[in-house]
């Protein structure tokens, strides 16, 4: 379970309803990364999703399974997922969609790039970075929130809302997740910001992400106008911060 001098690594899948891809990434990140761990966080998948983990898990002791009775949101199967890493002794976590539209082999380059930082996020925006089977308004959304983001937030970061990352256990510690309330693309900008702001190493590597072939995309309107309201939110009370601390002067 030990690689990299990274210490013990999980690697935790978010589901809901991804009977049919869940099989497929579990099998290609056991391939990639032998040595890790697996989490499957199941918000009670009415599918069958939550059954095809339990079985995955019965067969590999390095396949773990969290049972949520309730769907709450991505953020909240995040929150439940680090609280049982920390609980069970795992130094990194990794976040990974079950869809299929983070490769297990881009994994590598993400756990690589953490020796030498505390948080790493897989990027469709750097050079090098890209994305396949995304319609062009897809394409604009996304540009234009991380945009947003950091004209609103001043975060060096051209990927604020992609969900393939990975955290030092001690990074998420400074970062006070008790705070977490946001979800959906909104979960990963707090957790980008936060992790800036706490002055932690963060990185960005290149990811090329591809547009899920299996099941149904849980993109919808509130996700998106969740992000926008408290990107927003943030951004008035940072330079309300900024003002003060001027004036205190």
């Amino acid at each position: 379970m030990i690689t990299r001098g990274l210490g013990n690594i999980l690697v935790i899948v978010p589901t809901y309803n991804e009977l049919q891809s869940l099989p497929i990434i579990v099998a290609g990140i056991r391939q990639a990364e032998p040595k890790v761990h697996i989490l499957i966080a199941d918000d009670n998948s009415p599918d069958g999703t939550g059954e095809v983990a339990d079985n995955l898990s019965r067969n590999d002791e390095f396949i773990h399974v969290l049972h949520r009775t309730v769907k709450a949101g991505l953020g909240a199967a995040y929150l439940d997922a680090f609280a049982w890493a920390k609980s069970n002794n795992y130094d990194v976590v990794v976040e990974m969609d079950a869809d299929g539209s983070h490769r297990p082999v881009d994994l590598s380059k993400i756990l690589d790039a953490l020796t030498h930082n505390d948080v790493v996020l897989g990027s469709r925006w750097v050079k090098a970075g890209e994305v396949v089977n995304w319609p062009k308004s897809r394409e604009v959304l996304s540009r234009g929130g991380n945009l947003y983001t950091r004209m609103w937030l001043g975060i060096p970061i051209k990927d604020a809302t992609g969900g393939f990352r990975a955290y030092r256990m001690s990074a998420l510690e400074i970062m006070n997740m008790a705070k977490v309330e946001s979800q959906g693309y909104c979960f990963q900008v707090d957790m980008a910001w936060r992790a800036v702001k706490a002055g932690l190493r963060v990185a960005e590597v290149p990811i090329t992400f591809v547009e899920r072939e299996l099941g149904e995309s849980k993109m919808d309107g509130s996700i998106v106008k969740e992000a926008l309201w408290r990107v927003t939110q943030w951004g008035i009370e940072k330079r309300l911060s900024d003002l003060k601390r001027v004036f205190a002067r």
